[in-house]
């Protein structure tokens, strides 16, 4: 209690004269995770302007792995794609998705994944990842074990969602759950934030903290005893994300990288994505050495979103959509003692308790929480491989109820994927004035994982003039 008095902290103590024993735990519990001296320090680098500052040095647009339009392009991912299933085969890959987040943004009072988004069967977000990892260890007959990692509010309910889907036909035994950091909030006056009279205002570190969070919780021990070599890393609440790309592990592994990234291009300047560009010295002696990163959006200011390169491009165009690959002895390497990702800062509006026991609801931005981002650790990698991929296959992301990013255009985009799959096999699908099917049509991972393996189980009489649903029979 001293030491929280010390840090200009002790108001958190206010009512503990009038906490039961069962209030002052939860509070003690709470207060126990707070490291001060990290907050000091992060205190300290927020007000000398450290937090979101942008890195040294020109920024550029960075090489990355074009989409092929050659032979010798669609050649060279073949091989990576035959790289890549060596490895699944092997045992050498893991799949880790980050899935911390609630869909109370989608009116759903549950984890994120539980949110049901197929267009036809309305199947989970959580069974569709799923169903695409057991189908990929059926296709390349590897074990592919799956970390999935939670948030306080989402670890128990979505353990329980999964042992009532009995694992979604996955063994039980490669199905790992572990668990983020959370961290304090802090007021604008840098103090802790207090929402009840025994809880102060916590959240989660942020998909950063995955890298520390596998150390700690043992899953990088247990990746290791299983002879797992790369992670193949993504978001729950992206519907179209493979969970793990034979290409692009591939290309990853035969470029010797320590970690990798998808992209794509923008739609439009104002695109929420983080952009991937390459700093460097810039006729600098003193600048660092040139190195990739990525600048988050909400760090960039209208004219850089806006900002072009000579020939025209979107110098902060390259989109990061949230997929990765990392070996396992470069994550190793990151959590070791003194690692530390840097952190991001965001306002956000927030209930507090103020002093006369009033819980107040903010009309504007009171607080400040504090995130770590995965992209962060390429500064530390020697060798990165960015992949371009296209939109329409792999990137439909949840955020939203209505409008961009929502569940009527997640829906929207696996239907469009699905139906280009059926016109690729020869089957006429109707299409409204828009170009989009009239029909909702949706292919469970475990018919079919692309075109090509659609292509040879489409039925004869097949006729999309209503909803259509490929799955298993059974």
């Amino acid at each position: 209690m001293a030491a929280l008095r010390d840090a200009g902290q002790g108001h958190v103590l206010r009512w503990w004269d009038e906490l039961d024993p069962a209030g002052r735990a939860r509070l003690m519990e709470q207060l126990r995770s707070v490291e001060l001296d990290g907050l000091r320090a992060l205190i300290a680098d927020v007000r000398a302007g450290r937090i979101n500052a942008p890195p040294a040095g020109r920024p550029e647009l960075p090489d990355y792995v074009r989409l092929p339009s050659t032979p010798e392009e669609k050649s060279a991912r073949e091989n990576a794609r035959a790289a890549g299933e060596r490895l699944f085969r092997a045992g050498k890959v893991a799949a880790v998705m980050v899935a911390g987040g609630q869909g109370t943004r989608l009116g759903l009072d549950a984890p994120k994944g539980t949110f049901p988004i197929g267009p036809v069967s309305g199947r989970s977000l959580f069974q569709i990842h799923a169903e695409r990892i057991l189908a990929t260890r059926r296709r390349c007959g590897g074990p592919l074990p799956w970390y999935i990692m939670t948030s306080d509010a989402t670890d128990q309910p979505t353990k329980d969602y999964f042992e009532k889907h009995a694992w979604f036909g996955l063994p039980r035994e490669d199905v790992r759950f572990f668990r983020q950091r959370m961290i304090p909030a802090l007021d604008r006056n840098f103090r802790l934030v207090l929402v009840a009279k025994d809880r102060i205002l916590l959240s989660p570190n942020g998909h950063g903290g995955t890298l520390t969070a596998l150390a700690e919780s043992g899953m990088l021990d247990d990746m290791e005893r299983r002879g797992v070599e790369e992670i193949s890393y993504f978001h729950v609440d992206n519907g179209l994300a493979p969970a793990a790309d034979p290409v692009f592990v591939g290309s990853h592994s035969l470029a010797g990288a320590e970690m990798s990234c998808k992209a794509l291009w923008k739609r439009e300047p104002e695109e929420p994505l983080g952009a991937f560009v390459r700093v460097g010295a810039a006729g600098d002696a003193r600048a660092p050495e040139p190195r990739l990163v990525v600048r988050e959006y909400s760090d960039l200011t209208p004219e850089q979103k806006h900002q072009r390169t000579a020939g025209g491009r979107l110098l902060y165009g390259l989109g990061s959509i949230g997929m990765h690959v990392l070996r396992v002895d470069f994550v190793r390497s990151e959590t070791q003692p003194g690692f530390s990702l840097p952190f991001h800062l965001a306002e956000k509006s927030s209930p507090f308790l103020d002093e006369s026991d009033a819980l107040v609801q903010p009309k504007d931005k009171n607080v400040f929480k504090f995130e770590m981002f995965i992209f962060d650790a390429l500064r530390d990698a020697r060798r990165i491989v960015v992949l371009e991929v296209r939109r329409e296959e792999e990137f439909s992301p949840l955020k939203n109820a209505k409008g961009v990013d929502s569940p009527e255009t997640a829906r929207r985009d696996m239907s469009a994927l699905y139906a280009g799959w059926l016109e690729q096999a020869g089957v006429r699908v109707p299409r409204d004035e828009h170009g989009a099917p009239k029909h909702p049509i949706e292919i469970s991972p475990l018919f079919a994982l692309d075109a090509a393996e659609l292509a040879g189980k489409i039925p004869r009489d097949l006729n999309v003039a209503a909803p259509v649903l490929l799955a298993p029979q059974g």
